[in-house]
Order: structure tokens, then C-alpha cells, then sequence
């Protein structure tokens, strides 16, 4: 996704031919996965698939097609998606980043109403049973069975995740859609909770409750993306490119001599059970770069729009004059 958002805005082929070879290795003649995802997390490389510009990607629909009748099998008895067939009873805040912008692509693309349907109502349920009541912020995980929350509230990654499956699932949805404004009240719930728990230095801690806790470079990457997109909406655009902004800011301080950003939590091991190694991760370089390709875009624009204002009002006075 990172590479995507690079390649919207800067013609290099070097990198185009990259992508090229890894999708040769990842997918065969006929447009189908070498080695097919086994779980939902495989969603979020289709949804990325999705959004390369310069390939034309409905050659590769029967992969596609697998992963949206992969995440029908994991559809459970509340009518939302497992993150395991072995854990059927838990709902993960993980699942919303993996599958939900996938879904309404994919349902949009190929007028698949039902995908679109699955997407919103696991975003929806998860506001509904996941989240910390007057706070906004959702938990790790919940029990179907009494809706009771699991793991830790304010799990900084958990806030990303929740964030990336929110913010592109709206984004994807047209103007008119019936889904987009109810998304919409979603978002700005969310953008004015998680700003609340932002650091003065611009990021987000790996518990964001918590002042003493290690900063998290995956939370600020993924929730950064997420302000700079809801920047897009009126009601918004001050406070979250303000706060988008920040985690730049951030980023930045900690980004090694070699572009790699660096203090990433480590991957979680269960439940509650979180890693204390912060490093290196793939998952913040490309959330890092999608982010700032985005952040300039938008800054680029508003300046030409600004000159092209600019340009008509010195006509109009002319004009008068």
C-alpha cells in the first residue's frame, strides 16, 4: 500500500518493475495466489493488490474472487468475521484492518452488494460491543457469547488497526453511498478520541492511556494515515491535518539514516499479551511512506489551489480596475 501511494505520484519505473516481480512470484499465469492465504489477515496484500494504479489488476480477479469466498467461511454465528477458526468466539479489532476496505473495494468493483454489507456490519458491531464507553477507543478483542472485552483498551496498534479498516472503507465508498455517512459519524467519533490521547511530541503510545508507556512508530504511522485522510472532511480538516502533522513530525525523529523507521512494537503474542521489543517492522514503512506521499499530495494541492484563487481574484481586479 505504501508502494501504491508512491507510485500515484511519482513515475518510476525501477520501482514499477519491483512490484511487477513480486507479483510474478506471487501470483500465477491465470491470475491466481502460488500459495493461497489460509486466514483473513491475506485481505489486506488484496485490498493493497487493489490499489495499484499502473497494473491492470482485474487479471488477477480468481485470486480476488478466493479471498472474498475465503472470508465467507470465517463468517460466524453473529453474521461477523473470525480472526481464527480456532478462536470462532473472540471478535479482534485486528479484523477490521484486514478485511473491511477489501470488502467494499472488492463488492464496489465487481457489484457484489453482500461484501459491502459484511464490511460495514463488522465495523458497526465493533463500535458497538469493542469499544470503551465515553472514551471511544476500542479493545483488543470481545467475547460473542456476553460481549465482554478482552485484552487491553488503548492498545496503540489496536487503535491503527481500527483506524486503517475505518478510514479506507470509507474512503473507497462513492459519494452517494447510503453506508458513507454513517461511516462518516463513525470517523468523526473516533478522529476526536484517539486526538485525545496524541502525545505532545506527535505520537501515539503503544498503550495510548498511559503517558509512561514506550511511543509506538506502528500506532502513529496507522493512525496518522487515518487523520490524514479524515482531514478530507470539512467538519474535521483542522484538527486531524493538525494532528497528522504531528505524527509526521514524529516519524521523522525517529526514521534511521536509511529511511527505515525504527521503535515499532513487536508482534502481539495473544490476548493481552504484548511484546516489549520495539524496532524495525514492514507494517510502519509502509503505513510511514503511504502517509507522507498522501500528506505531500495534499499540501501540493491546496498551494495550487490557493495560486489558481490567488490568479482569479488578480483577474477580477482587473477587471474592475
Amino acid at each position: 500500500m505504501g508502494t501504491s501511494e508512491y507510485l500515484k505520484h511519482h513515475d518510476d519505473k525501477k520501482v514499477e518493475q519491483a512490484v511487477v516481480k513480486y507479483l510474478e512470484k506471487t501470483f500465477d499465469h491465470n491470475g491466481q495466489w502460488r500459495e493461497k492465504p489460509k486466514h483473513v489477515d491475506g485481505a489486506i496484500l488484496a485490498y493493497a493488490l487493489m490499489k495499484l494504479s499502473f497494473v491492470e489488476t482485474d487479471r488477477y480477479k480468481e485470486a480476488l474472487d478466493y479471498t472474498w469466498a475465503m472470508i465467507k467461511e470465517y463468517i460466524g454465528e453473529d453474521g461477523t468475521v473470525e480472526y481464527r477458526k480456532s478462536m470462532n468466539h473472540y471478535r479482534y479489532v485486528d479484523t477490521v484492518g484486514f478485511i473491511c476496505p477489501f470488502l467494499v473495494a472488492y463488492g464496489l468493483r465487481y457489484e457484489e452488494d453482500a461484501c459491502i454489507d459484511l464490511s460495514i456490519k463488522q465495523i458497526l458491531t465493533y463500535e458497538r460491543y469493542g469499544m470503551l464507553t465515553n472514551h471511544g477507543i476500542p479493545c483488543h478483542a470481545y467475547l460473542i457469547d456476553h460481549k465482554v472485552p478482552m485484552g487491553l483498551y488503548g492498545w496503540g496498534r489496536g487503535l491503527g488497526w481500527y483506524a486503517i479498516g475505518l478510514i479506507d472503507a470509507w474512503y473507497e465508498l462513492p459519494t452517494e453511498h447510503p453506508y458513507k455517512s454513517e461511516l462518516k459519524h463513525c470517523i468523526s467519533r473516533f478522529a476526536k478520541a484517539a486526538i485525545r490521547f496524541q502525545q505532545p511530541s506527535g505520537n501515539w503510545n503503544w498503550t495510548v492511556t498511559r503517558q509512561e508507556s514506550i511511543p509506538d512508530s506502528s500506532s502513529t504511522a496507522t493512525v496518522g494515515w487515518f487523520m490524514q485522510q479524515a482531514a478530507s472532511i470539512p467538519a474535521l480538516a483542522d484538527e486531524c491535518s493538525a494532528s497528522a502533522e504531528r505524527a509526521i513530525h514524529y516519524l521523522m525523529k525517529v526514521t534511521r539514516r536509511n529511511g527505515a523507521i525504527d521503535f515499532s512494537q513487536g508482534d502481539t503474542k495473544d490476548i493481552g499479551v504484548y511484546s516489549n521489543q520495539f524496532g524495525i517492522l514492514p507494517f510502519t514503512q509502509g503505513f510511514g511512506v503511504r502517509l507522507i506521499q498522501r500528506y505531500n499530495a495534499a499540501r501540493k494541492s491546496g498551494k495550487q489551489e490557493y495560486a489558481a484563487k490567488k490568479e482569479g481574484l488578480n483577474e477580477s481586479k482587473e477587471l474592475a480596475h
